[in-house]
């Protein structure tokens, strides 16, 4: 087996075991966390396809980076609404 199956095969680990945690986990910050873990499977898979062929393609690769920053963003947003929801501190300045 190679090694690029491997990474597939763990990919589609994550995603699932973060699948899971969205649909079953009850509290919000979980459910963000469960989120996060199957994005990151999402790109373990699409990293192991790139490597299919004998030369890599690029194309894949950018659009993990994208979405490694677009994951980010969407983490601290969704930090924020929870915050604002749930009645964090309010430091009004």
């Amino acid at each position: 087996m190679s090694a690029a199956l491997y990474f597939a095969l763990a990919g589609v680990g994550l995603a699932a075991l973060g699948l899971r945690g969205v649909v079953l986990a009850g509290a919000a910050l979980r459910k963000l966390i469960a989120a996060n873990v199957m994005g990151v499977g999402i790109f373990l898979v699409l990293i192991a396809a790139a490597y299919g062929s004998e030369s890599p393609d690029p194309v894949p690769h950018a659009l993990v980076l994208t979405g490694i920053v677009v994951a980010v963003s969407a983490t601290a947003l969704g930090l924020a609404l929870l915050r604002r929801l749930l009645g964090g501190d309010d430091d009004e300045r």
